[in-house]
Formats: structure tokens, sequence, C-alpha cells
């Protein structure tokens, strides 16, 4: 088709290293599917991506290529994730306007003489967490995609925010509520989903401010829900069968498509493949490491980007690596403690300096794929979680925040792959759950189920694999709306 007929989908990611890594992957496969792609990210995250992947890593194609719009923050060269509430706060109030300015701009394009001009936008393709997208494609008369980076679960999980609200359960009352038992009740009215408790759920309503900026955004998400013409959940049908079945009766209609890199992994020839993810730059050394040492015998420590911990937790999880014996490999982003750099003291580094590696970044699915990986100890966040699965490596669980905790409920009781640690962590429990993992009978378990898994996310992503066929159905949907 000329490149003037074809779909144009504007991608946008909510600005936070996950959110667009999953999003890029999602955009890379419809440009695959011949869409032309619009990929916003904010000038920020924009400075950061051509930094960590190099001055013409974002020149993308002439059917895919990158936009900017500024984030309303007060300008920063640092090479961090932004205060979340922040960010969330000028996502409700500073994008919109902006965010129209370029669509009318790409729309207007559209009439330039060149050769390469864009088609005109026929559809956005949003985070639910970006909801200023609904009301500029209404503006526009244009459908809205909603792509949750998350499991279905976790989507089910955040639509019951507003009957948590509906039933007093949210906002807590009081500061007692976090201690009194209060979130371990069980809940038995959230479709598809059993036996899960309060604590269960992203976790995001579990707080005593009724003007949480987070949490109200949320809310607000929801409640925009029905303005969608489809959701996208990064998930597989056979992973999560009981939830969509009961998002299948829900409209607008959701779609299973993952995982995304397993989709990716079956366009042989993609002229965008090695156009990274990562805002930190990755540190490729590790991978010579892995190389020297046993298969199996590794356990790769990473808590992903937004994640931060106490002094105290990370000289508690040093020790419990320390203790184990074992050879492990460890991710510190610099931002990883709370308002202090992450240092470990000296005797730490001279008791595992001939098994260990220490780095700031890293291709995270080269490292859970590389043969010698033999167990991750993550904070669940769901590419992580997924990328694990997809990699048959299973996972020791600390989650922090958001989606985590229902990742983390699903990963140890459902899908049987993971063991939680305690959020208080003590080096006693790190180091006999990093055995259990690397060498005990509950250890072996649980790596032959994440082999089960591995080959159920692979039959998936094959042609006429649920996931595939998903797409198929997405992407004709969102053709057809091109009027």
């Amino acid at each position: 088709m000329g490149s003037n007929s074809k779909p144009h989908a504007v991608c946008i990611p909510v600005p936070t290293q996950g959110h667009i890594k999953a999003h890029l992957k999602l955009a890379k496969i419809l440009h695959h599917k011949g869409f032309h792609v619009t990929f916003v990210n904010t000038e920020f995250n924009h400075k950061r991506l051509v930094k960590s992947l190099g001055p013409n890593s974002l020149d993308g194609l002439p059917d895919f290529r990158f936009e900017t719009i500024p984030d309303g923050l007060p300008d920063s060269d640092e090479d961090a994730t932004q205060d979340l509430t922040l960010l969330c706060d000028s996502i409700l109030k500073n994008f919109l306007a902006p965010f129209l300015d370029l669509l009318t701009k790409l729309n207007n394009d559209v009439t330039s003489t060149s050769n390469n001009a864009p088609p005109p936008v026929t559809c956005i393709v949003s985070d639910p967490f970006m909801p200023f997208t609904t009301p500029a494609a209404e503006q526009l008369g244009i459908p809205v995609t909603l792509f949750f980076t998350f499991a279905a679960s976790s989507f089910m999980g955040f639509k019951q925010y507003p009957t948590l609200v509906g039933k007093g359960l949210a906002p807590l009352k009081d500061e007692s509520f976090l201690t009194n038992g209060f979130l371990d009740q069980v809940i038995d009215w959230v479709p598809g989903m059993k036996g899960i408790r309060l604590r269960d759920l992203p976790n995001n309503f579990i707080t005593t401010n009724p003007n949480d900026s987070i949490f109200n955004g949320i809310l607000e998400v929801i409640g925009r829900l029905h303005k969608a013409s489809a959701v996208v959940v990064h998930t597989f049908d056979a992973l999560e069968p009981d939830v969509l079945d009961a998002l299948s009766s829900m409209s607008p209609p959701v779609y299973a498509i993952g995982p995304l890199q397993l989709l990716l992994n079956q366009i042989p020839e993609h002229p965008l493949k090695s156009l990274g993810y990562s805002l930190w730059k990755e540190e490729t050394e590790c991978l010579q490491w892995l190389n020297s040492t046993a298969p199996n015998s590794v356990v790769y420590v990473n808590f992903g980007s937004i994640t931060v911990m106490t002094p105290n937790q990370l000289v508690e999880f040093g020790w419990g690596l320390a203790n184990s014996k074992l050879h492990f490999f460890w991710v510190i982003r610099p931002d990883l403690v709370i308002g202090e750099s992450a240092i470990l003291p000296p005797e730490f580094v001279e008791e595992t300096k001939e098994r260990s590696l220490i780095a700031s970044w890293c291709p995270q699915e080269q490292v859970l794929n590389h043969p010698s990986v033999g167990g991750f100890l993550t904070h669940n966040g769901w590419n992580s979680t997924i990328e694990s699965l997809s990699a048959g490596v299973p996972m020791l669980c600390w989650p922090f925040f958001a989606d985590q905790q229902t990742n983390c409920h699903y990963t140890c009781k459902e899908w049987g792959i993971g063991m939680e640690i305690n959020n208080d962590v003590k080096r006693d429990d790190v180091e006999k759950l990093v055995r259990e993992l690397m060498e005990g009978e509950k250890g072996k378990k649980i790596k032959n189920k994440a082999m089960e898994w591995k080959t159920l996310a692979e039959e998936a992503t094959r042609l006429h694999g649920s996931s595939s066929t998903n797409l198929d159905n997405l992407a004709n949907q969102m053709q057809s709306r091109k009027s």
C-alpha cells in the first residue's frame, strides 16, 4: 500500500522505563503489521534514550518516527526516574495541550508536498495511565486503543478500585489498617480471581489520603475505560484463562497479546530489531562474566527501574546473597537506595569478589536467557515477570508497589514459579530462600514449572497461536476503523 494510505498509529507510553519498553515492543509489532507509527516520548526521556542508545538510535524509519512533548516538570539532566507523584500530577494537568498540538502538526504534515509526508493519524495507542489521550482522540474523532503494560489479573484488580471506594474499603480509614489484618481479608467478588486477599490487588489504593494523586488518577482512568475502542493486556490466554474469560464479556473488547518479545522473535528480518529500549546505558560486560560460570549456577538480582530500598535492606539482601555462597549478578541502580548512594560494606565486597558481579544496568532479557542464570531475585514488575517466565527462570519475589503484589500472588500461588521474600528483609531468610531456589527440592519443582510455562508462551506466539491470532484481530479492528 502507498505510504499515505497506511493506517497511522500514534503510540504514547507512560514516561517511565517499564512502560516505554513494553510500549515500544508493541509499536514495533504494529509497524510490522503495516502501520505507520509515531512514537511519543517526553523530551526528558527522549534525551535519556539518545544518551543511552547512541546519537542516531532514534532516527527511526520513514514510517516509524519519534516525536516528543514536554512533561511540564522543571528541567533536569538527572539520569534517574522522575518523582512519580509530580509526574502523575503533571500528566493530569499539563499533557493534553502539547499532545493535541502534536496531533495537529502530524495531520498538517500530511498535506506537505514532500515524498515522505505521513498519512493522517487514524488511531491512538495509549497507556491508560495517560488519561488525556481519550479527550484528545474525541476531539479528532479517532479511536483510542488502551495498552495496559500489565497482566490481565492486574488490569482486573485496577478495575475494582471504584468498587473498593463504593464498599468503603479504600482509601484506608487510618494507619492502623496497614497492620491490623484488614488487608489480609479474602475478597470473593472479583470476577475470575478466586481466593485473593485485599493485599493481592495492585496496591495503589493502600493510602489514607483521599486526595492521593496516583489513586485518584487511577479512578479517573477506570472511569474512562468505556470510551476506548479496545484494550490490550500483555499476557497470553493459557496464563490467565479465568480472568481473561471474565474480561471477555466486558466492553470494550480485551486482547491478550504476549509475551511481546516472543512475538518480535517471530519477525526474522525486522528493520527495527536493533532499536533498544533502555533509558540507562546497558553494561554488556556481564555477558562475558556469565559465559565463565556453570549452567544454572547464577542468581540474577534486579529490582527494576523504580523500586527503592533503605540502606539496611540493601545490606540484608547483600549478606543473604553472600552467605548463600552462590554466584550472583546484581544490578544496583545509582538511585536504588532512598536518599543515599548504594554502598555495600568493604567486607561484603571482599567476601564475594570471586563469585559476584555488580553492574548499574544490564540487557535483562539477554541475561535471563543466558544458560548460566538459574534464578531471578526480582521486584516482580510485569516486564521482569513475563521475561523471566519466557526464559523459564524461576523467581524470588520482593514486590514493592502497584501491580507487583498481584504479580507476586500469581507467580507464587497460581503459576508455581516463585517464592516470596518477606517485605521486612532479613539476611537469614534471603540466604535460605536463595539456596532453596537454586539447590533445593522446591527449587527443582518451580524450575520445571517455569520451563512448562516457557513452552506455553512460545506456543501462544507462534503462527496461529492465541497471541498471534489476537494480534491479527486487533490489527484488523484498528485498520477497519481507518476512515
